[in-house]
């Protein structure tokens, strides 16, 4: 299946993203090895300088880890971290927008409410 890669934004951020979201979901645990640079730019057919700058970012902020001669590794603590930032990044920069667009719709909170009890919502 080909990965469907998003024009505007560049491909290791993309790629940065994805390990991200596997982190968050649980799909790479804690001290866990991520896929290797080759099998990931092969499987995405990429460079792989692009997989390496993706996985770099990803040492730099701390969630993942080098370890000489055996590769990359998911940082004990990460997922927590992640989370934390997550949230704030929610609060602090969607929640605003959603909102206000709540406002705009003159929704009230029982209205959202039972949109939660169908299946569409979830």
């Amino acid at each position: 299946m080909e990965p469907k890669w998003i024009n505007d934004q560049p491909i290791y951020l993309q790629l940065r993203d994805r390990v991200i979201g596997m982190i968050l979901d649980s799909s790479l645990a804690e001290g866990e090895a991520l896929p290797s640079v080759r099998n990931v730019a092969s499987q995405y057919q990429v460079n792989p300088m692009t997989v390496m700058k993706a996985y770099q970012s990803l040492v730099d902020d701390g969630l993942v880890e080098k370890r000489r001669g055996r590769g990359m590794f998911c940082c004990e603590g990460a997922r927590a971290r992640l989370l934390d930032r997550e949230k704030m990044t929610f609060i602090s920069e969607e929640w605003p927008r959603i909102l206000n667009r709540i406002r705009q719709l003159g929704l009230k909170p029982e209205d959202l409410l039972k949109g939660l009890g169908s299946e569409e919502a979830l």
